[in-house]
Order: structure tokens, then C-alpha cells, then sequence
């Protein structure tokens, strides 16, 4: 009856392969491999047609291409009367990305998974690299192409990670990429390859970051051990950090604090990161974000502790809206220029306050925050009724208003920002009496 059997191939030296993966492949006929790059091969039984996955590394656009073929082909083969027998380096279960999507595509299939565990990558690297991972504050485990086909790193930097199957410089070097947006590039990253393959064959180097792609001596066995950017950055910690102040053996002053209380702190903050942003001050920049970041934090917190939501919520809500909004970024659309993605934006808002289905009536202010400063509260509603094919009533408005609204339209008539513009003077005439 159909059937797929993945079995763990172990880390590299064969006397690791386990006796339930010797016993399930004694039995096969042949055997498909994910990777035919891995020291076992060359010791499983005589009888075995070998089969391997390794021609879709190459043949493959996107990383991610490779394991959804690899998966729609195991699946195909397990269909058959036969089944198929499907092995893996290490253990299935650890860093392979292709035994989860077998397993939910087999789901759906009606077709029965036997997994058979073999030692992993982890046990042997960790050793290598002389680390308990139950000491490391929670050592992450992740497969290279997942870092690699990713514009930031997913995980957390404040925590180590070991990224498995590097199998090729120029896996190493979009590695390198992803490694950039948050490490410095003299981070050391150390190369191990081969931890379990004995001491004529294991490997251990540890480079700085920016050296990650010089060398070609890359394959299925490569594991890439990256070091904490630093105990205190990630998120996670900042999130750790308020919750502890707000806890009963917190700070009375953040116990005290309400959204409230917190609404004139973050109106400051965020003036002062703007002032931080005019000064294109970047020490400034990253110093009033995190500022802002802990006030955005604090209100998150008490949100959570007064069960009104949470952090998970807010993440939920904004990345939603961000890929409904861009289907041009993460659907079929097709736009041409900028004016498409903003039409296309206004109508996509439009679906979601309920303005086509006449839920509630139309207003070409709606989400327009009337908390603005004033010039650009007149920018924005400017920018709206022109969207709208709509004219302003100026009528009984007083004289010095009116004035200042002709302002702002001859501002964006210019391609300026009203606000910007004033804010700029206002600079200037500091620095003069500053100078005095």
C-alpha cells in the first residue's frame, strides 16, 4: 500500500546510523535521497538503487523551490503501491524543512508517514563547537536556505543559532546578506563541516562575517554557528525588560503608568525622534527610536496585563494589513508606478472600513488623525479631497486661516511639505541666534 518512510541518515560517520534506519533500508529496493553529499552513502547497503534530490539545487530559481519539488516528487512516489523510502542527513526532525512539508502534504493525501530518527547535526556540532545548548539561553536551530531566502534574520539575535546544510558558497554568500541587516560585519560566524566525520575529515574555522562567501569549501555537511549579536538586542529583551519593571517587584513608577499617562511621553518621543531624523543624526536616530520602541513597548504591556490585547495581536494586525495592501509585493497584482500602488491602496481601505459595501458613509478623512499639527492636518485633507474630485467650502473661514491653507496648497503645488518647510525656517533662525 503506499507509504513513505523518511530515515535519518545521522551526521556523517556511518557507525552513527541507527539499527532501525540499517534494518528499514536492508529491506528497500532503492532509496531516495534528499543529498547524495554525505558520508553514509558510500556505506548503505549494496543492493540499494540510489536515487537523489541533488539536481534541484541547481535547477531551482528560489530556495524555497527545492523543497516544495523535493516534496511534490516524495509525494508522487509515495503514492505508488510500493512506496518509497526517503532519507535525510541527521535526524528528520531536526533542521529539515522537507519532513514537515511531506508530512502535511502526505496528510492531505490520505498517505501514512513512518519517520525513523537518527543522530543529528547538533549533538556532534555542539560538541565541536564546546557548548551545552541547554546553556546558551536557547540554542536555534535552522536550516541555511530558510536565513538565506529571508530580507532579515529570522531569529532572535540576542540568542546563538546554528544554520545547517550551507551547502554551497553561494548559499553561504546570500547567508552573508541576511547576517548584514543586524550583525556587524566583523561578527564572528565559525564554519564547522563534518563535526561527526572524524577528525581527518571535521572542520572548524571561525571568520569574520563579511569573509562568509571567500571560500568555495562548502557542502551538505557545512553547519554555521552564529554567536549573539549581544544579550541585550533583540526585541524579546525589551519586552522582558518592561514586563519586569511593570511586575510587583518592578519600578512604582512604571506600576503606575496607564495609556493614558503614557500619551504625552510618546508625543515628546516622537518629536524629539523627528528632531533626531531633521538632523539626519544617526547616534540621535537609533537612540529616539529606542525610546519610542520602549514607550510603544510599556503601552503594549499594560495592554496585555488588562487583557485589552496583545503583542502577538498587534504584530498579527499589521503584518495582515501590510501584505493585503501591497498585492503588487505579495500577490498577482501588476502596477506600472507610483500613482497605481496608491490608487490601488485608497481602494484596498476603502474594502476594509466598509465604505463599497455601505456599511458607513463616506468621508475622504477617514483614518485622517485630527491630533495632527496643523499644516499638515491641511496637507492631508488637501491630499484627500484632490483624490476625491472634491472642492473645499472656505466660506466664514477666518482671513489668517484661509492664508495659511493657500500656503499648504502652494506648498504641494511646489512639491514641498508645508510643515517640513516651516519647521526648516525655524531651524534656520535657531542656528542664527544659537550663533550669536
Amino acid at each position: 500500500m503506499p507509504h513513505i518512510t523518511i530515515v535519518g541518515l545521522g551526521p556523517g560517520d556511518p557507525d552513527l546510523l541507527t539499527r532501525a534506519a540499517w534494518d528499514a533500508l536492508s529491506a528497500a529496493s532503492d532509496v531516495y535521497l534528499r543529498t547524495n553529499q554525505h558520508p553514509v552513502v558510500t556505506a548503505l547497503p549494496a543492493h540499494l538503487v540510489v536515487h537523489s534530490f541533488d539536481a534541484e539545487y541547481a535547477r531551482a530559481d528560489e530556495f524555497a523551490d527545492v523543497y516544495a519539488e523535493i516534496t511534490r516528487q516524495v509525494i508522487s512516489l509515495g503514492s505508488r503501491p510500493e512506496g518509497v523510502v526517503y532519507a535525510v542527513p541527521g535526524d528528520p526532525a531536526i533542521g529539515e524543512a522537507t519532513t514537515w512539508l511531506i508530512r502535511a502534504a502526505a496528510g492531505e493525501a490520505n498517505i501514512p508517514v513512518r519517520v525513523i530518527h537518527g543522530v543529528s547535526f547538533v549533538e556532534p556540532a555542539c560538541l565541536a563547537l564546546g557548548l551545552d545548548p541547554l546553556e546558551q539561553d536557547g540554542l536555534q536551530v535552522l536550516d541555511a536556505m530558510v536565513a538565506a531566502s529571508s530580507h532579515v534574520p529570522p531569529f532572535d539575535t540576542s540568542r546563538p543559532a546554528l544554520l545547517a546544510q550551507c551547502y554551497s558558497r553561494a548559499l553561504a554568500s546570500d547567508v552573508k546578506l541576511t547576517l548584514l541587516h543586524s550583525f556587524p560585519e566583523t561578527h564572528p560566524v565559525t564554519v564547522l563541516r563534518a563535526a561527526a566525520g572524524g577528525p581527518s575529515e571535521a572542520s572548524l574555522a571561525t571568520i569574520p562575517l563579511f569573509e562568509l562567501d571567500h571560500s568555495t569549501a562548502y557542502d551538505h555537511l557545512t553547519t554555521l554557528y552564529v554567536p549573539p549579536a549581544g544579550p541585550q538586542a533583540s526585541f524579546n529583551r525589551l519586552q522582558e525588560i518592561v514586563a519586569h519593571l511593570r511586575a510587583p517587584d518592578g519600578c512604582p513608577w512604571d506600576r503606575e503608568q496607564t495609556v493614558q499617562t503614557l500619551r504625552k511621553d510618546l508625543l515628546e518621543e516622537i518629536y524629539e525622534l523627528v528632531e533626531a531624523l531633521d538632523e539626519d543624526d544617526d547616534v540621535k536616530m537609533a537612540e529616539e527610536l529606542g525610546d519610542a520602541a520602549l514607550l510603544l513597548t510599556m503601552i503594549a504591556q499594560i495592554g496585555a496585563e488588562e487583557e485589552r490585547f496583545q503583542w502577538p495581536q498587534v504584530m498579527t494586525q499589521i503584518v495582515e494589513k501590510l501584505i493585503r495592501r501591497h498585492p503588487h509585493v505579495f500577490g498577482d497584482v501588476e502596477v506600472a508606478s507610483v500613482d497605481e500602488v496608491l490608487s490601488n491602496w485608497a481602494a484596498i481601505k476603502d474594502v476594509e472600513r466598509g465604505v463599497e459595501s455601505g456599511e458607513r458613509p463616506v468621508s475622504p478623512f477617514d483614518s485622517v488623525p485630527r491630533a495632527l499639527p496643523a499644516l499638515m492636518l491641511a496637507g492631508k485633507y488637501q491630499s484627500r479631497l484632490a483624490r476625491a474630485g472634491l472642492e473645499p467650502s472656505l466660506d466664514g473661514a477666518n482671513p489668517l486661516g484661509r492664508q495659511l491653507w493657500d500656503l499648504v496648497t502652494e506648498a504641494k503645488a511646489g512639491g514641498m511639505d508645508a510643515e517640513t518647510a516651516l519647521r526648516e525656517v525655524c531651524e534656520q533662525v535657531a542656528a542664527h541666534v544659537d550663533a550669536r
